[in-house]
């Protein structure tokens, strides 16, 4: 009988890898990752970057949780989306039946979708299937090891609690944004502090009392919840760094102080119109004698009228460039490469990535904004983080502070718990 070799055990002053065998076997390894997305930028940005700050870009898997689109659809986005896509199949065999009386023996009706099934009318995108995902962590723990789950949104909520439910053994669910209820559901919950602005005594005194039992939260966060001052993202120093170098052709000529202006759309929160486009159009003007340069660039959300005011009043001066979303995504190259920012009080998400820089941030239109965001903006303010942009600002003036590093935070935090529940990520 040959003798079985095994390997040295590991020096305790060795830098290299410590063989799987001489750790804790391999069912305590986290080696690959599933993202539930909503099929919003913002929100799986967010998942995405958490993935990328535990090691994971490379070993990750994007599924979505899509919803039907077009007509009646775009008023019932505030449904769950089982029940939306049972009201869409539904609709869509009325409006069958009655165009085809005469042929209606001809069509076999299709069975009604489940819960996470496509449904005519979907955008050709990998659904989120919580059953085939569960059959997923469970058939390949054996080989690789749990799975980590990260969702983000609203209408990830049910496919990430099913997945927990069904393989608690196979699985770390992370759900980022306040999922209102039973936070039980997930191993983890990351989420803005100002999800929790209801239970401040601010708060408090603006929901009448007979609605207070109905406004979520409504208990303190608890020990799986992880909180942040803004939303998560994929920006960082490595990725800065990453991008400087990328875009040094593009950016390195461009006369300095860079101003980057990022300006996105009106919320339920955080209202504007024409008004606030004139008023940042004439704030702008006011602060290039100070610019080397000022570069502009709308979100998908930013209405026509809005950015034709912009162009209208800044197009034609030399100093001033409006990208007009043709072409390769400048996003990070700006972020790399500005000197200072304007951004608009409506997006956390731009907001959060552009502190993370370090870089000095102004923000238009915080007095439009209430209820939660306004925490949100008082909250930065107070860190000397952002300043509110007025138009008197001398651009070349460079200040300061600790950047934003919310997502390195919190996957720090995923650590943890994963090493409380005896895994450990394996990059």
């Amino acid at each position: 009988m040959r003798r079985i070799q095994l390997p040295e055990p590991p020096s305790p002053t060795a830098r290299r890898g410590t063989p799987d065998i001489f750790e804790s076997g391999v069912h305590t390894f986290v080696r690959r990752a599933v993202v539930i997305g909503n099929g919003f930028a913002a929100s799986e940005n967010q998942s995405i970057g958490l993935v990328r700050a535990l090691g994971l870009a490379d070993k990750h898997v994007l599924y979505r949780v899509t919803r039907p689109k077009g007509g009646i659809n775009e008023w019932l986005q505030w449904l769950p989306v089982s029940l939306h896509k049972k009201i869409d199949y539904i609709v869509r065999m009325i409006q069958g039946y009655s165009q085809l009386t005469l042929k209606s023996q001809e069509k076999k009706v299709m069975p009604l979708p489940s819960e996470n099934g496509v449904s005519a009318g979907l955008l050709a995108v990998l659904e989120a299937d919580a059953k085939q995902i569960v059959n997923f962590a469970r058939e390949t723990y054996e080989k690789e090891g749990p799975l980590l789950v990260v969702a983000c949104g609203r209408d990830t909520i049910s496919t990430a609690s099913s997945i927990k439910r069904l393989a608690s053994e196979n699985v770390f669910v992370v759900q980022i944004q306040h999922p209102r209820s039973l936070l039980n559901r997930f191993d983890m919950v990351i989420t803005p502090k100002h999800d929790y602005y209801p239970l401040t005594p601010e708060g408090q005194k603006q929901i009448p009392r007979f609605l207070r039992s109905w406004i979520t939260p409504r208990d303190p966060p608890d020990s799986h919840v992880v909180l942040t001052m803004g939303a998560l993202h994929q920006v960082d120093f490595s990725s800065i760094r990453s991008a400087a170098a990328t875009w040094h052709d593009e950016f390195s000529h461009v006369p300095r102080p860079l101003l980057v202006v990022n300006i996105g759309g009106p919320t339920r929160n955080c209202r504007y119109g024409v008004d606030l486009a004139k008023q940042l159009a004439v704030s702008l003007v006011s602060v290039l004698a100070s610019c080397g340069s000022v570069r502009i660039s709308f979100s998908e959300r930013t209405p026509e009228k809005v950015s034709n005011i912009i162009v209208k009043e800044l197009g034609n001066n030399p100093k001033v460039y409006i990208c007009d979303g043709q072409g390769p995504d400048l996003h990070m190259g700006h972020l790399a490469w500005a000197d200072s920012f304007v951004v608009t009080a409506d997006s956390v998400s731009m907001i959060s990535e552009a502190c993370s820089t370090g870089k000095p941030v102004y923000v238009m239109g915080v007095e439009r904004c209430r209820w939660k965001f306004n925490e949100f903006h008082k909250s930065l303010k107070e860190m000397g983080v952002v300043r509110p942009f007025t138009g008197s600002e001398d651009i070349s003036e460079s200040w300061s502070y600790p950047p934003l590093s919310d997502t390195a935070d919190a996957a720090k935090k995923v650590h943890e718990a994963l090493a409380a529940r005896g895994w450990k990520l394996k990059v």
